[in-house]
This record gives C-alpha cells, sequence and structure tokens, in this order.
C-alpha cells in the first residue's frame, strides 16, 4: 500500500522546506509533477511498491490552467484504491511578502509579489478546499514544522532520530574537511607519535587509547567537550537541522583525533543519537 503525500500552498508557505522534511523521512519525493502526469507515476509507483512505499508530491500554482483537472486526479486516486492525504501550506499576506524581500527572489506567476499573492490565493483555492491539513507557517520554526510534519506522517520519533552526526578525525598536514560543521582541534594532546613503540599505532589500538586517556589534560578535556557538543545537539535539533558533521582533527590523523573521534562516537550512540564514524586521513598511515 502506497502511502501519498500530496503537497501545496502558498509559495513561500513552506512547500520546498516540507519536500525536504519529507525526503529526510524516507519518502520519495517529486516537486511541481505536472498534473496529467500524477496517474502515470502512480501507476509506476504501484508496480514497486517496496521502492515507492511512501511518496510525497508537490502540485501547485505553477501547475497553471491543469489545475481544474486537480479534482478528477482525486477520482482516479479513489478508483485506484490510492489512500492520500492532502497538505497544504499557509501564511498570512504580510509573512509571505516578508519572506519574499529577505530572500529577493520573485513570484512564480511573474507578477509583483503582493500581486502574485492576491492572484496565487484565488488560483490554489481549488486545492485549499479539499485539503485534508492546512499548516500555518507564520508563526513557525523549521524544527517545529518538522515536528508537525512527522506527526501527519505517522512517524514516531524521538527529536534526536531526526538528527545524522557524522564523527570525522582528520589530519590538518592534509587540509581541513571541506563539509564539516564543527572543526576542533585536539593537537594539545601529548603526541604519541613521539613515543617509538606506538608511532606505526593508530587512535583505534588499545595502547594509544591507554596512552591518551592516561593524560589528565585528555580527561579534563573530554568532559567538558562532550557536554558542549551534547548541549549544542539539543539546540540543532530545535532548530531543524537533519545532518551534522563533526571534525576532530590532530597533525596526522592517526592517533588523537582518531582516538577522540571513536570516544566522541560512542558517547553519542550511549546517548541514543545517530551517529556515524569516519577515519578520513587514517589511510595515509599505512600506505
Amino acid at each position: 500500500m502506497i502511502k501519498l503525500y500530496i503537497v501545496s500552498g502558498m509559495s513561500g508557505a513552506g512547500k520546498s522546506q516540507a519536500l525536504k522534511i519529507f525526503e529526510d523521512f524516507g519518502f520519495v519525493c517529486v516537486d511541481n509533477m505536472p498534473i496529467r502526469m500524477v496517474a502515470d507515476f502512480i501507476d509506476i509507483c504501484l508496480k514497486n511498491s517496496v521502492r515507492y512505499k511512501n511518496v510525497a508530491i508537490s502540485v501547485d500554482s505553477r501547475a497553471g490552467e491543469s489545475l481544474i483537472s486537480f479534482k478528477n486526479m482525486l477520482i482516479v486516486f479513489k478508483k485506484k484504491n490510492i489512500g492520500y492525504k492532502i497538505i497544504f501550506f499557509n501564511a498570512s499576506d504580510s509573512v509571505l511578502l516578508r519572506r519574499y524581500s529577505e530572500t529577493r527572489r520573485r513570484h512564480p506567476l511573474g507578477k509583483s509579489v503582493s500581486e502574485g499573492i492576491k492572484l496565487e490565493r484565488k488560483i490554489v483555492d481549488k486545492i485549499f478546499t479539499v485539503a485534508d491539513e492546512v499548516i500555518d507557517t507564520s508563526d513557525l520554526t523549521i524544527g517545529e514544522l518538522k515536528k508537525v510534519i512527522s506527526v501527519l506522517a505517522g512517524i514516531q520519533r524521538s527529536g534526536k532520530q531526526y538528527l545524522n552526526i557524522s564523527v570525522l578525525s582528520f589530519g590538518y598536514k592534509y587540509g581541513l574537511p571541506n563539509n564539516a560543521d564543527i572543526v576542533y582541534d585536539v593537537r594539545f594532546i601529548a603526541n604519541p607519535n613521539y613515543v617509538h613503540v606506538l608511532k606505526f599505532k593508530t587512535g583505534r589500538d588499545e595502547a594509544v587509547r591507554k596512552y591518551i586517556e592516561k593524560q589528565k589534560e585528555f580527561r579534563d578535556f573530554f568532559n567538558m567537550f562532550s557536554k558542549l557538543i551534547e548541549t549544542t545537539l539539543t539546540g540543532y535539533i530545535k532548530e531543524g537541522k537533519s545532518y551534522l558533521t563533526i571534525a576532530i582533527g590532530c597533525t596526522g590523523g592517526q592517533h588523537r583525533s582518531v582516538f577522540t573521534a571513536e570516544k566522541l562516537a560512542a558517547f553519542l550512540k550511549s546517548r541514543k543519537y545517530k551517529v556515524k564514524l569516519n577515519h578520513r586521513d587514517i589511510l595515509w598511515h599505512n600506505n
């Protein structure tokens, strides 16, 4: 059985952001699908219900005159016994005007923004009148919008499960990672590289772990660092962030950063976060 959500509403009211949220939840999403193609697309979904189990499509004023056949499309769904829910995103005119002013975007209908909003309300009224849910985003944050959509989509997740965390170790001598949101330097820790029996090991080896953990500076640091990261993550979740990369660097990316990344990843997993661990430069040591 396909779970189908039809996303529509006013331009600037959050439709595109809603599709991104559905996509984060594992839905197959298609933006601005022409009305005449919807029926054929649904047939494809029915033939591959495993791949297209959860689907969200956007239909809005960009469809133009073809919106006249919107209700006919719904009749086709009913004939094919396809369950669907129409979610209409709305916001006050003053909020829409402000958002367009902040982004400096033109209205998709090619009018002045105020004229475009007025005309668009008339066009999408056909969808508004049959919507199952109307979400007013005038005062919603991204985090709050994500919670609203998760409830409508029947997705039961804790706030922590919305955030996909990547913990990355790296060596400064090979350059900073391009995709990091948070970068922390652990080169203040005594370097195992200068201990002969540890030089050719990595932060994943027990001997290196013991060498680093016995340092009071590291123990004090990690206690504060882990609490700081945990506090920060709470704020990111509230703001609706879906992906976060925490990069931890040392000189070569073999010892100190590797061990700290391993320890941080384990700490976050113990707090029920979704964590992916990657050591970017550890192979450099072995080649």
